[in-house]
């Protein structure tokens, strides 16, 4: 996978091949990043390569159930820059879920959404391959605080603020 930031860095090691297609095929030795149906009906411990599920904007991530626990990796489309249902996906798998693996952003992924995704829990970006990794990681950095409670930061800054001295 090209593009990739990951625990704010970016890589360029990544094994890992996103199957986009339920009839594309992959062998049993690669790393992959299977959709959702595929995985469901895919039996894991029979291949030597690692896998993982990739969710569509409207897939409910509690069908996996208790996969969860032995997922390294699940990977959240945005098939669209509009498209914000993956956020909430996000945020049910880290908070309500208590999935701990990798979280990572695949599709239209850019630069302006890098920071609001890793308050809901991503800390892995597969960037939109026309645009530079490397400056789409600023893109962390672009606010130095949230107001609202995020996976991040549970505490919202009103709760933060420190009362003043009198």
């Amino acid at each position: 996978m090209q593009n990739l930031i990951k625990n704010r860095a970016v890589v360029s090691d990544d094994n890992w091949r996103l199957v986009r297609d339920a009839e594309e095929a992959f062998s049993a030795q690669e790393d992959v990043i299977l959709p959702l149906a595929v995985y469901l009906e895919s039996n894991p411990s029979a291949r030597s390569g690692r896998t993982a599920v990739w969710l569509a904007p409207d897939h409910d991530p509690a069908v996996l159930g208790d996969k969860l626990s032995v997922l390294a990796l699940i990977a959240i489309d945005f098939p669209g820059f509009a498209d914000g249902r993956g956020y909430s996906i996000a945020r049910l798998l880290r908070e309500r879920l208590g999935f701990q693996g990798e979280l990572r952003a695949v599709g239209d992924v850019l630069r302006d959404q890098l920071s609001y995704m890793a308050q809901v829990g991503f800390d892995a970006f597969a960037v939109r391959a026309d645009r530079d990794a490397a400056q789409a990681l600023q893109g962390l950095n672009d606010f130095s605080e949230q107001y609202q409670g995020t996976v991040l930061q549970p505490v919202p800054l009103l709760k933060r603020r420190v009362a003043p001295v009198v």
